[in-house]
């Protein structure tokens, strides 16, 4: 799938998630939520590392399917964020991680 299609499912289910909770996904909502999922993420790298109590340990795979999930809300809220932001992220991702190694 093509990162312009991806942007675009994104998109689209940020709108339905907005609609569905009557939530305005507006700049400040996505960037608010963005944080958010990091602080889930880091949560879910604890629970993996067994760096929390106990009583939140699971499977390593269960841990790790977690985080994957977790990684996924935040490349998504990026990508909202970036467009509520009028960021064109592909073309920023492009000059600042992948410009150097495809001009080799």
């Amino acid at each position: 799938m093509e990162f312009r299609e991806i942007q675009k499912y994104v998109l689209e289910n940020a709108a339905r998630y907005g609609k569905q909770h009557n939530v305005n996904m507006d700049e400040d909502f996505a960037l608010l939520k963005l944080g958010e999922e990091f602080g889930e993420f880091m949560q879910a790298v604890l629970i993996l590392r067994k760096q929390c109590r106990e009583e939140k340990y699971v499977s390593d795979e269960e841990a790790r399917a977690e985080v994957a999930k977790e990684l996924a809300d935040i490349v998504g809220m990026a990508i909202v964020a970036a467009d509520r932001l009028g960021v064109d992220i592909e073309e920023a991702l492009t000059e600042k991680w992948m410009k150097k190694v495809m001009n080799k």
